[in-house]
Parts: C-alpha cells; sequence; structure tokens
C-alpha cells in the first residue's frame, strides 16, 4: 500500500513519476480521440489499427538489430509500428473505396493478416540469437517494468502531441460525426477528417503500446467514451469527461503497476475502466440503471 501511495503522488522515483504523468496524458487522449472514433461508430477500425502494429514491432526489432542496434529500442519500434498502422489503415480505406467489399470485411481481412505476420514474426524473433528479444511480449498486454527513462520521456511527450492534436481538431471531427453533410457542404473533406480521426487513433495505439498493449489499447480507446455516455447527452462536455475518465484509469493502472511490476500493465488500466463504466452503468444521475428504475417506478406510481 506505501508503495502504491507513493506512486499515485510521483514519490516513488522521478522515472516512475513520468511514466504516471505520461500515462495520464496517454489516457486523457485516448478518452477524448475514442469519443470520435465512438461517435463516427467505427470502434472496430480503431481495432484493426491496434492490431496492424504488431508486424512493425516485429520488423523495427530485425532491422535494428541487422543494424547492429538493440533490437528494443523503443523510439525504433514505435517508428516500426506507425508504418505498418498507418499501411492497414490505407489497405482497408482502399479495399471499401475500390471493391465492393464492405467496411467489415475489409477490417477483418486486415486485422487477421497483419496480426498473423505479427505472430510470425515474434516467432522468428525468439528464435533469434542476438537483440535482447525478451520482453517483446509486454506489447502484447503492456508493462512499466524495466521501462527506461527515454522510453518514460517519449510515451509522456507523445501522449501530450496526441492530446494536443485532438484539441486542434475537436471542431472538424465533431462536424464529421453528427452531421456530415452539413460539414461538406462548409467545404471540409470527410474523408480527410475521417483519415485524420483514425490517425489519431493510431498515434494513441503506437504510443500506449509500451504501456497498454495492442491487445487491450482498443478498450481504453472505446471504455471511457461509453462510460462518459451516462453522464452527458452533449458531445463537447463527452469529449472531455471521456479524457478524464481514461485519464484516471490510465493514472491509476500505471501507479498499480510501479508498485507491482510483475502484473501487467494495459489489464489494470482497462480493469479500473471497466470499474468505472460498471459504476457509471448503476449509478449515473440520469442515464444510470437506478435513476431509470426509478423514474418509471415514480411515473407508475403517478399514473396508477
Amino acid at each position: 500500500m506505501n508503495s502504491f501511495l507513493a506512486a499515485i503522488f510521483l514519490q516513488a522515483g522521478y522515472n516512475a513519476a513520468l511514466v504516471g504523468i505520461g500515462a495520464g496524458l496517454l489516457g486523457f487522449a485516448a478518452g477524448a480521440t475514442g469519443s470520435f472514433v465512438f461517435l463516427r461508430k467505427r470502434a472496430l477500425v480503431s481495432d484493426a489499427i491496434a492490431h496492424a502494429t504488431l508486424p512493425g514491432v516485429g520488423l523495427a526489432f530485425i532491422l535494428m538489430v541487422l543494424l547492429g542496434g538493440d533490437g528494443r529500442n523503443l523510439a525504433g519500434l514505435l517508428a516500426g509500428s506507425a508504418i505498418t498502422a498507418w499501411t492497414g489503415l490505407l489497405l482497408m480505406e482502399w479495399i471499401t473505396r475500390r471493391t465492393r467489399l464492405s467496411e467489415d470485411t475489409a477490417i477483418g481481412a486486415v486485422l487477421g493478416v497483419f496480426f498473423g505476420i505479427g505472430i510470425v514474426l515474434l516467432t522468428v524473433i525468439q528464435n533469434m540469437s542476438a537483440g535482447r528479444q525478451a520482453g517483446l511480449e509486454s506489447y502484447l498486454l503492456g508493462s512499466t517494468a524495466g521501462m527506461l527513462f527515454e522510453d518514460a520521456a517519449i510515451i509522456a511527450a507523445g501522449g501530450f502531441l496526441a492530446l494536443l492534436a485532438t484539441w486542434i481538431l475537436r471542431r472538424p471531427m465533431t462536424l464529421a460525426c453528427f452531421d456530415p453533410e452539413y460539414a461538406a457542404a462548409l467545404g471540409y473533406n470527410i474523408r480527410r477528417i475521417d483519415l485524420m480521426m483514425m490517425g489519431l487513433v493510431m498515434a494513441v495505439t503506437v504510443i500506449g503500446l509500451k504501456l497498454v498493449g495492442l491487445i487491450l489499447i482498443v478498450a481504453l480507446l472505446i471504455i471511457p467514451a461509453v462510460t462518459a455516455r451516462f453522464w452527458t447527452q452533449r458531445a463537447s462536455r463527452l469529449i472531455w469527461i471521456a479524457g478524464t475518465i481514461g485519464g484516471l484509469a490510465a493514472y491509476a493502472g500505471a501507479a498499480i503497476s510501479a508498485s507491482a511490476p510483475d502484473l501487467p500493465t494495459g489489464p489494470i488500466i482497462v480493469l479500473i475502466a471497466a470499474g468505472l463504466f460498471t459504476l457509471s452503468l448503476f449509478f449515473a444521475p440520469t442515464r444510470g440503471v437506478i435513476a431509470t428504475f426509478l423514474r418509471h417506478r415514480l411515473a407508475r406510481m403517478e399514473n396508477a
């Protein structure tokens, strides 16, 4: 408990404090960005983007080892995952526009193929004799154990930039979510806005690989947005409530992981977010289950 409180209050060391701050920024950016994905009804696209990062991790590792470097260099791994994630996004978009296949079919194809390639590459890497491949599995479920100062700084800076980009692009993305025809009439390019939205999702996914893991990053994008929906009906408030929920979940999860490094970070963060969702589901004052039940009960009593 003492180590957890120390991590919560940023007293567990400079490195742990930087990880906590980076996690909070990343969680806020994920929650805010995920709100647009949720409102645009494109959650499955974010899932495919997350799985498309895995081949990039494997290819970047192999390339850095062949060049004589450290295969686990975080900047290199994130760059590789960004390239394959963007490739997967463009491939999904091309399949949807140029063929008769539906978007969910394109998502399923890209998700399965890219993730399969990634697993094969990880298997090859495990049999390599160089590159310090131990620990690469943390990119599946996330981990703060053994994280270097440079890694924590990258996550903190990336989380801040993703949050800043979300703030700058919030107006066109909101218009595209609620009234794409009106947005097009104002001169906005809806396809470009969708690509920017998915680009933000890709950025959050790539930055969160080490912390949350590619399998669970989608939950950090979607659960805060769904949770925030219980507390407001206004999009402007939804975005920042979701960001706050995501930030709290990520910050608390990173603190728990710092105090118990044997636990994977990603599942802890997602479980905290799921707990906040459960509380909101039952106890939200307007849209919660209990409030809805009481309103219906009161209406029946008045009509009796």
